[in-house]
């Protein structure tokens, strides 16, 4: 059985907590690997190989980090498909679905390749008499982030790549269902030259995430996962003293109005719904059809599915794979029966659906009739599930968009552009699509959502992920004459 274990002062760690997690190839049901489970001695090491590589890595010139950003970058576009197949093997979703992932994790590398801009001070001369006042932005010494199984290799890199060019040690704590992503990162980092120890991967379950949350010798956390579990990391590493930022769940809405071309909106849903077997934050899971629109399209969405390739994420034809776990699967069942007891309209019912014998597959279901009380509404269930919800207005569609607890991404189609722009500037959500289904921002903006989709004050990746792995430092300075010194007891005042 093969046996991931951590990474940790630049070379693969045995565990020695006892503790084990099986990875499971959830194309076919089976374990194909063990991962060690880090104990709270394990995180110590790891955090003590990370303060002493961060001393001499924050003191490392701008142009070392961006040679090695750029040397990590070539190697891996050069060995996406090495990375994709790893993704595939451990989450479930289609190889080529997993080289887009790697393909927007490179663009977060990229934006690190031009730190030196990113990190460029303000200076003001002269604000007084022989004064200047300047600042600069200096990393925060070790960091940690800890992320889900969807994204396996896209969401570390929205940490470390800005968080190491900015000067800090990193310590990714991936899902234990899916690390080799991490671990193969790992190695080509130090392959492009990163000293030992800036980037560690610490395998592990919740008592690692506990013992890096209190450790004294962190400064911040990232988090990308549940609202759930969001909420307990906030509260618990603010209470430590670290500055975090904790992105949870979502129900992301996609608007569709009568002027909408019809086609173009049933293939969007169904990209944005069935992509990856719905396991994606952003998702679109809630369809909310203005009017007469609803039926037509929920036809043309129904005609589509059948032709939805299901299979193993390695098979070339294939477009959706399994879900992560049996019962994660089981979870989503459970979702679409209730959902029917409820008086939702199952148009296509994903238990029903032609998949491989073996894994843990699940179909693509459409819901129809969803109201907003119902539990598939409002519950994030992270899977091949579209529910419609009919309105009548398009008040009345955002007004119930803006009612729901999460707002991390929205969408709306039509052709009106008087229509999309009222509601870009009224949807309480905090990344909007217009004609785009899945709106996730191009690296040099910044992701995150709203109100029950974020924690902390700061999203991630782009220029808000410079300002969270950095603080800002003011100086004041002036050389004067010594002849010209005197005392002088009153406040400092600009002359």
């Amino acid at each position: 059985m093969r046996r991931i274990q951590h990474f940790i002062d630049g070379q693969h760690t045995a565990g020695s907590s006892g503790r084990v997690s099986d990875v499971y190839n959830p194309a076919t049901g089976k374990v194909q690997a063990q991962v060690d489970l880090a104990s709270a001695s394990e995180v110590d090491e790891a955090v003590a190989s990370a303060t002493k590589a961060a001393i001499g890595w924050s003191d490392s010139s701008l142009t070392q980090r961006t040679q090695i950003m750029f040397r990590f970058r070539e190697l891996l576009a050069a060995r996406t498909d090495v990375l994709a197949k790893a993704i595939s093997s451990e989450h479930g979703k289609v190889v080529s679905d997993a080289a887009g992932e790697v393909a927007r994790g490179l663009e977060n590398v990229e934006f690190a390749c031009g730190i030196a801009h990113h990190l460029k001070g303000e200076i003001n001369e002269q604000v007084s008499d022989g004064i200047e006042v300047y600042s600069l932005r200096q990393p925060l010494g070790v960091v940690a982030g800890i992320t889900p199984f969807n994204f396996p290799a896209m969401v570390p890199a929205w940490m470390f790549a800005t968080a190491i060019a900015c000067g800090n040690a990193f310590i990714c704590k991936p899902s234990e269902r899916d690390p080799s992503a991490s671990m193969l990162i790992a190695e080509w980092l130090i392959e492009a030259g990163l000293p030992p120890g800036v980037f560690s991967v610490l395998n592990g379950d919740k008592e690692a995430v506990d013992a890096l949350i209190d450790h004294n010798d962190v400064a911040a956390i990232s988090f990308v996962g549940s609202t759930p579990i969001a909420s307990y990391v906030y509260e618990r590493a603010t209470t430590a003293g670290k500055r975090v930022q904790a992105l949870g769940g979502a129900k992301n809405h996609m608007l569709v109005l009568p002027d909408a071309d019809i086609d173009m909106a049933a293939d969007a849903a169904v990209s944005a719904a069935y992509g990856s077997a719905g396991e994606r934050c952003m998702a679109v899971s809630a369809l909310v059809a203005v009017g007469a629109v609803a039926d037509e399209l929920v036809g043309a969405i129904s005609d589509r599915i059948p032709a939805v390739k299901i299979g193993a994420g390695t098979e070339p034809d294939a477009e959706m794979g399994p879900l992560i776990t049996a019962e994660h699967r089981d979870r989503v069942a459970g979702y679409v029966k209730r959902a029917q007891k409820a008086g939702a309209v199952a148009v296509v019912d994903g238990a029903t659906a032609e998949v491989p014998s073996e894994g843990f597959f699940y179909g693509p279901t459409l819901l129809d009739r969803v109201t907003s009380d119902m539990e598939c509404y409002q519950d994030e269930i992270f899977g091949p599930v579209l529910s419609v919800v009919r309105v009548e207005t398009f008040r009345e569609a955002i007004d119930l968009i803006n009612s729901n607890p999460f707002g991390n991404g929205t969408a709306i189609f039509t052709r009106d552009g008087g229509a999309a722009r009222q509601f870009q500037h009224e949807v309480q959500v905090g990344m909007v699509g217009i004609n785009v289904p899945i709106p996730v921002p191009v690296a040099y903006h910044s992701f995150g959502g709203w109100k029950a989709s974020l924690f902390g004050d700061t999203h991630m990746y782009g220029p808000e992920g410079v300002r969270f792995y950095t603080r800002a430092k003011a100086i004041t300075a002036r050389w004067p004459d010594p002849a010209s010194s005197q005392i002088d007891l009153g406040f400092p005042q600009n002359q």
